[in-house]
C-alpha cells in the first residue's frame, strides 16, 4: 500500500514541485495550508508521516501525540529545526529528517540584494520614479570596495557570501565561527576573529548562524553599543538571533543606518500570509516597517526555482530512506549533539 503522508503549511507554489517529483516516488500526498500545532495535530491520525516547515510547532505535546498515532517519522522540508523539541523526539524514537542544503546560493544572493538596495536606496527609487518624481536626493549610497564586512556564521551560505563580498565586490571581510575553517580563508583571503572585533571594525554585519541557546539575540542592546555608527544589519537567518526591540531603539538614535530583515523574530503569525486588508496588531513589527532604513521581505530568501526542486527531492527522498529502512543521512539527533561517539547512527545510519 502506498504510504500516506500530510503536509502541513503548504502552499500552491510548493504543491506543484512535490507533485511532480512524487511521479517518481508514489506516495499518498494530502497538502493543508494550516499549521501544525496542538491543535491541529489531530489531523495527522492516519497517516505514515508528516512534514512540516518553519513555523510548525513540534513541541512535546504535538510530538507526543504523533507517537500515539503511530507516527515515527517528521521530515522538515528546511534546514532549520529550532521548532522542534528533538529530546521529545528521541524519546519518542521519532525520526527528524531535514533538507540541509536546498540552495545556499538563493539565500547567499538574496543577502547581496538587500545589502546593495538599502545602500542604494533601490526600493525607494523605484516608487519614486514610478510616480515620476526623477529627484534622486537622498538616494547619497557608499562604495562597498574596500569597506569591511563581518560574515557571522561560515556554513554553506556564511561562505558564499564572504565569496561573493570578498572577490565581488573586494571588500574587507572578517568572519566568526565557533569552528574556523582556516583552508577557506586562507583560500580567499579572508579573516577569522572574535565578535568584538567584527563589531568594532564592521560597516556591514550579515548573519548566517542556526538559531540556538549560544545564538539567541547575538546582537543586543550590548553588542549594538560597540559597532560603528552607520552600521548595516542583514539577517536572512533566524529572527530570534537579534533582539529586535534593542534594534529599534539603535535606529531611533542612528547608530545602524540600515536594517535588511528577511526573519523577524515573532513572524511565524504573518510571514507567508496576506494581511494587506486586515493589516497586523504586532506594534513591534508596525515600528520596524516605519523607518525609511530598514528593507523587510517575507522569508523569501530561499525562494527560486533550483531551491524548490531540492527541497522537494530531499524531502521525498527523506521518507523513501524511511520507509526502506535505509540509511538517514539527513537525520538530526537529540543524542548526536549530545553524545555523538555512542550514538548508533555512526553504525547504522540511524540514531536508533
Amino acid at each position: 500500500m502506498k504510504k500516506k503522508l500530510l503536509f502541513f503549511s503548504s502552499k500552491k507554489y510548493e504543491i506543484e514541485f512535490f507533485n511532480e517529483f512524487n511521479k517518481n516516488f508514489g506516495f499518498d500526498i494530502s497538502y493543508l495550508d494550516i499549521r501544525l500545532d496542538s491543535s491541529t495535530v489531530i489531523l495527522a491520525n492516519g497517516y505514515d508521516g508528516v512534514c512540516c516547515f518553519v513555523h510548525d510547532e513540534l513541541n512535546s505535546k504535538v510530538l507526543d501525540k504523533l507517537k500515539s498515532y503511530n507516527i515515527n517519522i517528521v521530515v522538515l522540508r528546511c534546514a532549520g529545526y529550532n521548532n522542534v523539541d528533538l529530546k521529545r523526539a528521541f524519546e519518542n524514537k521519532i525520526h527528524i529528517l531535514r533538507v540541509p542544503i536546498y540552495s545556499p546560493h538563493a539565500v547567499a544572493e538574496h543577502t547581496v540584494a538587500l545589502i546593495l538596495a538599502l545602500n542604494r536606496k533601490i526600493h525607494k527609487a523605484y516608487i519614486r520614479v514610478k510616480e515620476l518624481n526623477f529627484d534622486i536626493t537622498g538616494f547619497l549610497g557608499f562604495d562597498l570596495y574596500k569597506k569591511t564586512a563581518g560574515v557571522i556564521g561560515t556554513g554553506n551560505i556564511g561562505k558564499i557570501v564572504a565569496k561573493i563580498l570578498k572577490l565581488g565586490f573586494e571588500m574587507e571581510v572578517l568572519a566568526y565561527d565557533p569552528k574556523p575553517d582556516y583552508n577557506f580563508s586562507n583560500s580567499i583571503g579572508i579573516k577569522y576573529t572574535d565578535l568584538n572585533e567584527i563589531f568594532e571594525k564592521s560597516d556591514i554585519i550579515t548573519l548566517h548562524c542556526p538559531l540556538t541557546k549560544d545564538t539567541y539575540h547575538i546582537l543586543n542592546e550590548q553588542s549594538f553599543e560597540k559597532m560603528k555608527k552607520g552600521v548595516m544589519i542583514i539577517n536572512t537567518s533566524r529572527g530570534g538571533l537579534i533582539d529586535t526591540k534593542s534594534l529599534i531603539k539603535y535606529l531611533k538614535n542612528n547608530k545602524i543606518g540600515y536594517a535588511g530583515l528577511d526573519v523577524y523574530e515573532e513572524e511565524e503569525e504573518y510571514f507567508f500570509e496576506d494581511f494587506s486588508t486586515k493589516g497586523i496588531s504586532d506594534d513591534t513589527l508596525a515600528r520596524l516597517l516605519t523607518f525609511p532604513n530598514v528593507l523587510i521581505t517575507s522569508h523569501q530568501a530561499f525562494f527560486t526555482k533550483e531551491a524548490l526542486e531540492n527541497i522537494a527531492l530531499t524531502s521525498l527522498n527523506n521518507f523513501k530512506s524511511f520507509f526502506n529502512g535505509l540509511p538517514l543521512e539527513n537525520e538530526i539527533c537529540y543524542k548526536c549533539g549530545q553524545e555523538r561517539t555512542s550514538c548508533n547512527k555512526q553504525k547504522l545510519g540511524r540514531c536508533f
